[in-house]
């Protein structure tokens, strides 16, 4: 049976408070939970946030960070090293304030083309590879469309630095996507 990836809508978040000594606490049901348990609610399309018990200060954020963060130490390896590294790029560009949404946008995108996709790898092994192949063409074309309206604003505030290194980004970027275009066409290649 799949798995809901969408939050359920009729109902307020889940409170979890995080205490002093690291333990999160589960308001609604009155139990101690770990990340495991957090991780589950996620998969099952619960929502809930996450507040520091003593300030109120919610930090969902870090907590669903190191969700993560401990899903890949374990192997669970979902983010690639290209990736990550990209992404830690962003941190303090001129284009930080975009990626947020523009990664939400492609997720969201990805999560609403997973049922077909699901159902295409049932039928043949090539037609979810291309079907994965189109959904990242899309996103490097709407990324490019987007930053494309972002570059003349960053050239009039710095002509020198950020313009140059964002463009270097996508072409390197453009050169990640040939190079995994490449590997797609050997496997299917070597699966003919």
């Amino acid at each position: 049976m799949a798995q809901s990836t969408e939050p359920k809508q009729d109902t307020a978040p889940t409170v979890i408070k995080k205490y002093a000594n690291r333990r999160l606490y589960n308001t609604q049901t009155s139990v101690y939970v770990t990340l495991e348990d957090l991780a589950v609610m996620v998969k099952r399309g619960e929502d809930f946030t996450v507040s520091d018990a003593k300030t109120g200060e919610d930090i969902t954020r870090s907590v669903l960070a190191q969700i993560i963060f401990e899903l890949e130490n374990k192997g669970e390896n979902l983010l690639p090293v290209s990736f990550l590294r990209q992404l830690i790029r962003f941190y303090g560009d001129s284009m930080q304030s975009f990626v947020p949404n523009f990664l939400d946008m492609s997720l969201q995108s990805f999560v609403k083309q997973k049922d077909s996709y699901s159902q295409q790898m049932g039928t043949a092994f090539g037609a979810p590879l291309k079907a994965i192949e189109d959904q990242i063409k899309q996103n490097m074309n709407l990324f490019e469309q987007a930053f494309g309206m972002f570059v003349p604003f960053a050239q009039n505030k710095n002509q020198e630095s950020k313009p140059q290194n964002s463009s270097d980004e996508m072409e390197h970027l453009r050169a990640q996507l040939d190079r995994v275009q490449a590997q797609l066409d050997k496997l299917l290649n070597q699966k003919s």
